[in-house]
This record gives C-alpha cells, sequence and structure tokens, in this order.
C-alpha cells in the first residue's frame, strides 16, 4: 500500500479534478504490476496497472492480489468502471486503502467486488490514503473547497512593519509558496492586498499551472499587475459564501487563503479552513498590523525551518 501511495503522488499536477490513485498487483510473491492515474479522461491506477502486466505473467492474476489506495469506480464516466475491470481478470482478493466519498461509488466497488467472490480487505493505511486525497475527499463530503490558510509575520507577531510592506519570505520560502499554488486549484486575497501590493499570485518561481485567482472584496477595486498576456487574473467576489459557491460551480477543489489580517481572520472566525501556514521570520519590528488569532482547535502537524525562517502548519 505505500508503494500504491508513491504511486499515487506522481499523478498530482494532472489528474485533478479526480483524486491520485495508485495500484500494485502482487502475484507469486512479487510485484507483476503497477500503475497510477496519470490524468483526468484517461486510464484510472487499476487500468494502468493490468496493462503493465507482462505476458508471461498474465497466468498469475487468477491467485493475484490488487492493492489500490483507493476504492476501485463502480460507475460509468469518461472511463468503464474499474472493478468490473478486476473481476473480469478474476483476481483473487483486493485491498483497498479506503472508500471513496464520491457520492456515485461511496462502497458500491467494494461491493461489486465481494458479489463476485473476490475477497476484499478495507482500511490499509487508511489515513495516509485519506490525506493523500485530503482535497478531494473535503470538496465531496463537505461541498466546499480544502482551505490552506497561509501567511508570513515577524517574531514579535505582524505581518507589516508599521502597516508598510514588508518582505519576511526568503527567495527559497518563496518558492515554496509558489509550489503551494502550482499545487491547489485557487487562490484569494482581500482587497487591502489586492491594492497595496499588487500581488500577481502566479507560479513564476515554480513549474504547474497558477491557480484561479480572486480578490475578496464588496467592492470594486484595484486588482493587481496584469499577465504577461495584458490580462488582469482577479475575479471579484463580494463574500466567502460567493466564493465557496463559485469553487462548488467550477470543481475548484482546494483554496489558498493570502490576505491580510481580515480576510484570514474572517476564514478563522467562521471555521473554514483546514491547513494553516505560518511562515515565521526572525526579525522583530515593534509595531505594525497584527497576525492573526490562531483557533484553539488546532494540531501542529509539521515544523520546518529554512534560511532561518520557519514554517509551521497546522491541521484541525
Amino acid at each position: 500500500m505505500r508503494r500504491c501511495l508513491q504511486l499515487a503522488a506522481c499523478g498530482r499536477m494532472e489528474s485533478r479534478p479526480n483524486p491520485m490513485v495508485g495500484a500494485v498487483i502482487v502475484a507469486d510473491g512479487r510485484i507483476v504490476g503497477e500503475g497510477y492515474h496519470v490524468r483526468c479522461g484517461e486510464g484510472h491506477a487499476e487500468v494502468n496497472a493490468f496493462a503493465s502486466v507482462a505476458a508471461e505473467d498474465e497466468r498469475l492474476l487468477k491467485e493475484a492480489t490488487v492493492y489500490v489506495s483507493l476504492e476501485p469506480c463502480s460507475h460509468y464516466g469518461k472511463t468503464p468502471p474499474c472493478a468490473d475491470l478486476i473481476v473480469s481478470k478474476g483476481v483473487r482478493r483486493v485491498v483497498v486503502g479506503c472508500v471513496d466519498p464520491f457520492a456515485k461509488v461511496q462502497g458500491r466497488g467494494i461491493e461489486k467486488l465481494r458479489k463476485a467472490g473476490i475477497e476484499v480487505t478495507v482500511g490499509v493505511l487508511e489515513a495516509e490514503c485519506q490525506w493523500l486525497n485530503r482535497r478531494f475527499f473535503t470538496f465531496h463530503r463537505e461541498q466546499r473547497p480544502y482551505i490552506i490558510l497561509k501567511y508570513a509575520r515577524t517574531q514579535d507577531g505582524f505581518l507589516d512593519n508599521h502597516g508598510q510592506s514588508l518582505a519576511i519570505s526568503t527567495p527559497f520560502t518563496k518558492m515554496l509558496v509558489h509550489r503551494l499554488r502550482a499545487e491547489e486549484d485557487s487562490i484569494v486575497v482581500g482587497r487591502t492586498t489586492a491594492e497595496r501590493e499588487h500581488p500577481r499570485l502566479d507560479v513564476r518561481h515554480w513549474a504547474g499551472p497558477s491557480p484561479k485567482r480572486f480578490v475578496l472584496s464588496s467592492k470594486a477595486c484595484c486588482t493587481a499587475a496584469a499577465d504577461e498576456d495584458g490580462e488582469r487574473p482577479y475575479r471579484m467576489v463580494a463574500s466567502i459564501e460567493e466564493l465557496l459557491h463559485v469553487c462548488r460551480e467550477e470543481q475548484l477543489q482546494s483554496l489558498i487563503v493570502e490576505g491580510g489580517r481580515q480576510t484570514l481572520q474572517s476564514f478563522i472566525d467562521s471555521n473554514l479552513w483546514d491547513e494553516i501556514h505560518v511562515e515565521t521570520a526572525p526579525i522583530s519590528v515593534g509595531e505594525g498590523t497584527p497576525a492573526p488569532s490562531l483557533p484553539d482547535n488546532i494540531v501542529l502537524k509539521s515544523k520546518e525551518t529554512y534560511d532561518g525562517n520557519t514554517i509551521q502548519v497546522y491541521t484541525m
């Protein structure tokens, strides 16, 4: 199953909005096939795993165990059901990392396998499998994007220097921010940040697609410097409710909040967050805009130090 998770992560950039899934076929004490979901609209992990089985190993499938990080699909979408494919191959056993929360699956794939006489084990490395697809799970279970709050602060707890913009991130930690943007579907800042800083919110220090960009404001405002093609990159939304509605309608499964204190605090006060990323620089300014107040129900997920700056990631 750990190999399934390794394979699944290879589809991080192109499988969206589908989940990341890895599959491994084991027979005669060795791996005879493996695959992952490369991109949306193409073969699922199970399809690619079976396609990788060498001709001389086909005879082993009747005694094989298929490991898959997410429940095999049971419905017709852009591709046929993977549960049907597994049944047709006549494998002996299937090990599933976690159940698919998607409304058209939700246990139906597992049920189909069991009805075909295949032994099915569910819940192996379940927490790790759910964490890998936390965006997909949150979107389908809660009907909203997975929300990441992110900000940088000084050691004495301010977002700026006496109200003036302050470069807190280092070149390396800025690159990490751009990597995060490339992995998420959308990003939002507040009106004050848009007017004062004109952020581009793109991925120029990393490779990949820029997220869909929003400004949270009840009135028109100066947005940002134009993209290279001359287009303004932001879409205005009047409220958090409107923003979440747009994300649902446009299948944007994750959202980064990079606004100032007011915007960040509004998400915290509404309990609309899943991760909080706090970068702290070893500098003090004495006075400025205070960082938002962290909620009580947080758990430190990780803590790393780069170029003197510490990045802490919190979850619920």
